[in-house]
């Protein structure tokens, strides 16, 4: 895998360009130590020091709810990094998971690219 440049593109095309080479990479302050996410130029703090690591991939259910269509139903997860940020994504392999249920991360292809999900690192689902 080669290294992305990132002082050539933004802070979203950079995580984007990670998850199409198969990374999961969140950004962290070099001063403080402050992991953050969404992809940004400057942590809330204000600290314009961020570089990408990649996040260990454990967490845990923070809120989840399930939206149910003629289409199909799926859950809508908030998930809290070991890191300590929070980011929304979905658990595709179950309907719904009990809050504080641990979860790992991995990147899976979607129909406009590569996103992250997280599936259930127990037997958990509900």
């Amino acid at each position: 895998m080669s290294d992305i440049d990132t002082s050539r593109q933004g802070p979203q095309a950079t995580y984007q360009a990670f998850l199409a080479q198969g990374r999961f990479m969140i950004q962290r302050s070099r001063e403080t130590g402050e992991h953050v996410f969404w992809p940004r130029v400057a942590a809330p703090g204000g600290a314009g020091d961020l570089e990408w690591v990649a996040p260990s991939g454990n967490g845990t259910v923070y809120a989840i709810t399930v939206n149910r269509a003629r289409s199909g139903d799926r859950n809508i997860a908030l998930i809290e990094l070991a890191e300590g940020v929070r980011m929304m994504s979905t658990l595709p392999r179950v309907e719904t998971a009990p809050i504080g249920a641990p979860v790992t991360a991995r990147i899976e292809e979607a129909a406009d690219g590569p996103r992250v999900v997280f599936d259930l690192t127990g037997g958990d689902a509900a």
